[in-house]
């Protein structure tokens, strides 16, 4: 068998896979956040944080709640590696320095998992399984939190009350995250994925780090956080073993975000309206592994940077995977792919990550990105856009604009800033136009919450800790601040009726607006700097 058919198979079998979950899955998400029964471990996580989960919140509050939850769990991960020296399974590997800890802190509750340290010499058991573990479950279910906030503001009215924050990331962590999570991590095991307490074993006088993997791996991928156990992440073959595993991982980081389509639509009552959003996140997701997946195979070096155990194709379907989503897992090194495949990588953070995107950021990303399309067909047909029977006016529109331009705006500055400060030649793997595509790669990566890299660039500096830290908050907190102010804005209105004016965003049409909107937004926005990078190094 070539190696392009076993890939289209392993395509092929990751669809089907996600078709046979996508239904009974998504309807699971609905009823998690629709119903009003609560489990009793919940009530226990109730009481012991004095919360009534019978009580609604305003926008402003849920938007409280999400920032001060998120400063006190960077607050306790920032503690925590600072303590690591006191800590047992430290393994002498004492305190993690204050910039690594601080852009670690930012970059775990941010869902990012941008990892500035090796983390097999860097962080212990401790901090991993109490810190960066537990960030991981909870950082993506704030996202899901903040996405079912926003669909309750399109299927709300004449209210100004969201639901509750608190019981919405409860609901996320018990009943979505941990559950999946638990028994993905048994089938990672069996598959040959490590789970040790030890720090190391020897083989042939050689030690060979190793660590609670399993556990870690299962919600790295499904809570599309993506950050390694170990320094070669996936591409390791104590977290990536063989072909099934590596299939497994990529159902993992697709499945939420895929699934989230069809709660969307039951949560509003028209599952064509999760259909068409899919099929949008689908044909953008499909054409750039096409775009990489060429490219990769028709590099000079096909094979350079890849693992040998999974080839281009392989390769091409994780990386394109990792960078549509907010995951930033690698099996193979994003540094080392063509011009063209590289920019077919970088090309899916600007889109926004929302094809299909993170766990919940996709899905409240591409809701934004619609209400701005639709005011763009209102623009052409002369009257007030509308989308799932509420108006979007100034001050939606406006919110919607805030959490579109948030992005660009951080990842612009901070990579122009660093491509003129006169040390950063000497922090890059390459000169010239490769070099300026790993610096934006580097920012792109923060200020999309995505966490992988190209590794050729050096960024333990105190300048890239700082700056690429601050990138993660304002590309995590500005857009989910102003989705909620959007979500409370369209809660507060009364749903008007369907007429002969209201453009249907249930078919073809809304869905090639909706795309053409995607692309049309990153293109304004990106394309020269993108000429200037990868679309120079691919016509040399």
């Amino acid at each position: 068998m070539s190696s392009t058919t076993a890939g289209l198979l392993q395509v092929g079998l990751l669809l089907l896979a996600l078709a046979v979950a996508h239904r009974p899955f998504g309807d699971h998400l609905a009823r998690v956040y629709t119903g009003d029964r609560h489990l009793g471990v919940e009530r226990a996580v109730y009481r012991i944080a004095r919360v009534d989960p019978d009580s609604e919140q305003r926008w402003s509050t849920y938007a409280l709640g999400v920032l001060g939850f998120s400063f006190v769990g960077a607050a306790l991960l920032y503690v925590l590696q600072r303590a690591q020296s006191a800590l047992p399974w430290d393994f002498g590997r004492g305190s993690v320095p204050p910039g690594t800890a601080f852009n670690t802190a930012i970059s775990f509750v941010t869902n990012t998992n941008w990892q500035s340290y090796v983390p097999e010499t860097t962080m212990g058991h401790a901090v991993q399984v109490l810190g960066l573990t537990v960030q991981n479950f909870v950082s993506a279910a704030v996202g899901l939190a903040v996405a079912v906030a926003l669909v309750r503001g399109f299927t709300r009215q004449r209210t100004d009350r969201l639901g509750n924050f608190w019981v919405d990331l409860t609901r996320g962590v018990v009943r979505v995250l941990l559950p999946v999570s638990f028994v993905f991590a048994i089938v990672l095991v069996a598959a040959g994925v490590v789970m040790s307490l030890e720090s190391g074993v020897d083989v042939d006088g050689q030690t060979v780090a190793t660590a609670p993997v399993a556990s870690q791996e299962a919600i790295k991928e499904l809570g599309t956080n993506g950050g390694g156990v170990l320094n070669a992440n996936s591409a390791h073959p104590f977290e990536n073993p063989n072909g099934w595993s590596n299939l497994v991982e990529v159902f993992l980081i697709l499945l939420i975000p895929v699934s989230l389509t069809r709660a969307f639509g039951t949560m509003v009552g028209d599952r064509r309206q999760g259909r068409v959003l899919l099929g949008v996140m689908g044909a953008l997701w499909g054409a750039v592994l096409a775009l990489v997946w060429a490219a990769e195979a028709h590099g000079l070096r096909p094979f350079e940077g890849k693992e040998l155990r999974f080839g281009i194709p392989s390769s091409a379907l994780f990386a394109n995977t990792t960078t549509a989503t907010s995951t930033g897992a690698v099996n193979s090194a994003h540094d080392s792919f063509t011009g063209l495949g590289g920019g077919g990588l970088l090309l899916n953070m600007l889109f926004g990550e929302m094809t299909p995107g993170g766990v919940g950021t996709g899905l409240y990303g591409i809701l934004v990105m619609a209400v701005i399309a639709l005011f763009l067909a209102g623009l052409m047909v002369g009257r007030t856009p509308e989308y799932l029977g509420k108006k979007l006016g100034r001050r939606e529109v406006t919110a919607a604009a805030v959490s579109i331009l948030a992005m660009p705006t951080v990842l612009l500055l901070g990579a122009g800033i660093t491509a003129v400060l006169p040390s950063t030649p000497a922090a890059l793997g390459n000169p010239g136009e490769h070099g300026l595509s790993e610096i934006l790669y580097a920012y792109a990566s923060a200020s999309n919450n995505n966490g992988s890299a190209f590794a050729g660039i050096t960024v333990t500096g105190d300048w890239f800790q700082a700056s690429l830290g601050v990138c993660m908050a304002l590309g995590r907190f500005v857009p989910v601040i102003a989705v909620l102010c959007l979500a409370g804005s369209l809660a507060e209105q009364r749903k008007v009726l369907v007429t002969a004016g209201t453009v249907p965003t249930t078919g073809p049409l809304f869905a090639t607006l909706l795309a053409g909107a995607i692309v049309l937004v990153a293109a304004l926005t990106f394309v020269p700097a993108l000429a200037l990078g990868p679309i120079a190094e691919a016509l040399l």
